[in-house]
């Protein structure tokens, strides 16, 4: 992979780890950008485009999770993954809550780093890729916009999140066809393990309920394998 054009922002407030970081993806070309402060990040963002964020969760004045609740409302299209110490499942689980698209726990090898970022970013870039020629879907009585996430019955329209989206745009492009809980998760969550499965569910879930005012539209489970979106089309 070249990774040049890829710009990464590192929100770390180890003196010693934060340098190792940098060092260590400047050397495999990435540019990187390291901030200590969750608050100095924030502000830093406002002028500065990146392609994924790295962040610590247990930081002075602001923690990581809150940081990620702030990139989410005011630069929702910033991909970003904890890089943290906690490694309670309450902890994992709120990360992913929170829409990260990778959660490691410390210590971690420089190299697996390295190949995960990578995987992400190029997961990323051909999922930006697919949307950008397929956005526009009829599905029995919805009209979804997967480019303005915008699902529409009637008058009414259901503004989605970013992963709501991505998921139905997935489904959507295979409907009536079965998509395995791997194939799902390694496109959308870059990692098939136990928290994405469960982060899954969620999002089928919450689709469901999108979908559920024409009974032609359904998500099938099927048992150990994945889902289907059956159309009325």
């Amino acid at each position: 992979m070249n990774n040049e054009k890829y710009k990464l922002l590192l929100v770390e407030d180890s003196q010693d780890l934060g340098y190792l970081l940098t060092e260590y993806l400047r050397i495999k070309n990435f540019e990187v950008k390291w901030l200590k402060r969750a608050q100095e990040a924030l502000k830093h963002l406002q002028n500065i485009a990146y392609d994924m964020a790295i962040l610590d969760v247990t930081m002075p004045e602001m923690d990581g999770f809150e940081l990620a609740k702030q990139i989410k409302t005011q630069f929702p299209e910033l991909p970003f993954i904890f890089l943290t110490a906690r490694s309670l499942k309450v902890d994992v689980l709120k990360g992913f809550h929170l829409g990260a698209v990778d959660y490691l726990k410390k210590p971690i090898d420089e190299e697996e780093l390295v190949i995960r970022i990578e995987n992400l970013l190029a997961r990323i870039a051909g999922t930006k890729q697919e949307v950008s020629t397929t956005t526009q879907f009829k599905l029995g009585a919805y009209n979804f916009n997967s480019l303005n996430q915008e699902l529409c019955i009637g008058s009414q329209v259901i503004y989605m999140t970013n992963k709501e989206s991505e998921l139905l745009h997935f489904l959507a492009m295979r409907t009536n066809e079965l998509c395995s809980h791997k194939d799902i998760l390694l496109k959308l969550w870059g990692n098939n393990d136990y928290f994405n499965r469960k982060s899954l569910n969620v999002f089928i879930t919450r689709l469901r309920k999108y979908l559920g005012q024409d009974p032609e539209i359904c998500i099938d489970n099927i048992h150990g394998q994945g889902f289907i979106l059956r159309t009325g089309n």
